[in-house]
């Protein structure tokens, strides 16, 4: 079966399942996709597995504009296996900017879509997860909702990182929340898009990461409504590379500096800047002591030890030197 194609106004490629009706979908749920083209099928599949009356739709962007592994993967899904939905390529590279891409796509070409969700290509969703978010998003009137990602490690990890806070969600019951940190797993309704922006994600954390905690920390302050979903669960996809001490303690360096690109944002002003200044200072010994209770709570070295290496990258941070592990070629 041929999927119908069509150029975008930037030139690049638009695939479109066929028999797709734009104005019957209700929800839309944007992957983008960046050189994990197995790992795409297997979210695909999950998604066409959903259990639900929600007429809903896929948009895929592939970020990797040479490769295009993934988009020929998300063809293959589109035309052959009962997904509705577009995929396309989005060449600016970069996190931000494939997010973004997906969801102004998401909105433009499906109207009456209330619901715009999002789970990255490395994870899989359960089958009742749409529905649980779209349920949670009317029944709370709810502007954003969130679910949790748990870890599904390719091989054993090790003992000691198995529970690191790293790779696990930061809520554990369903229920109102100040906000949420990803959008690994998350619904946001079109009216949250009409307030904050078509492309809500700010392209100075496109290589860093951090975007989707801004874009989070906007709706907070916004005083958009946030709710969390515990059933709505998602599983990621953890590979043998990330299961490494040197890797979490890489990742807690990289929250640091997200933490800190964050906060500098949102502390307008001399009087902003020298609180942001108070806390540099502060972080230190406040993560020394965090990490003595939490020795002593856990007996674990490694989650023990995470609270100095994100006061280590906010720190790093301060001093110019921030990691980019969404530019081409970096590990993540």
């Amino acid at each position: 079966m041929e999927l119908s194609r069509s150029e975008t106004s930037a030139g690049a490629e638009l695939f479109q399942s066929p028999g797709l009706i734009a104005e019957t979908v209700l929800a839309v749920v944007v992957v983008p996709t960046f050189r994990r083209p197995a790992m795409l099928a297997e979210t695909l599949a999950s998604l066409a597995a959903q259990r639900t009356a929600v007429p809903f739709a896929v948009v895929v962007v592939e970020n990797d504009a040479a490769g295009r592994a993934g988009l020929a993967v998300a063809r293959k899904w589109l035309a052959e296996c009962g997904l509705q939905g577009l995929a396309f390529v989005e060449t600016a590279q970069g996190n931000v900017h494939a997010i973004n891409a997906g969801f102004a796509r998401a909105m433009a070409a499906f109207p009456r879509a209330d619901h715009i969700l999002m789970i990255d290509d490395d994870e899989v969703a359960s089958p009742g997860w749409l529905d649980a978010m779209v349920a949670a998003a009317e029944g709370q009137d709810a502007d954003v909702v969130g679910g949790p990602v748990v870890p599904r490690f390719r091989e054993d990890a090790p003992r000691l990182l198995a529970r690191h806070p790293v790779f696990w969600p930061s809520h554990n019951r369903s229920g109102p929340v100040p906000m949420i940190y990803g959008t690994g797993n998350c619904l946001m309704r079109r009216r949250v898009f009409d307030r904050l922006g078509h492309r809500p994600l700010d392209p100075r954390f496109n290589f860093l990461g951090g975007g989707d905690m801004d874009f989070f920390t906007r709706c907070r302050r916004a005083g958009l409504r946030a709710f969390w979903v515990q059933e709505a669960l998602i599983t990621e996809t953890v590979p043998a590379d990330r299961a490494r001490i040197a890797w979490v303690l890489r990742r807690g360096m990289r929250i640091g500096s997200i933490n800190r690109a964050v906060d500098l944002k949102h502390a307008p002003g001399l009087s902003g800047r020298l609180r942001i200044i108070a806390k540099d200072m502060a972080i230190v010994p406040l993560a020394v002591l965090r990490s003595v209770g939490t020795l002593i709570r856990t007996g674990n070295p490694v989650v023990a030890a995470h609270p100095l290496a994100v006061s280590a990258g906010r720190i790093a941070a301060w001093a110019g030197v921030e990691q980019q592990p969404y530019r081409a070629g970096n590990a993540s």
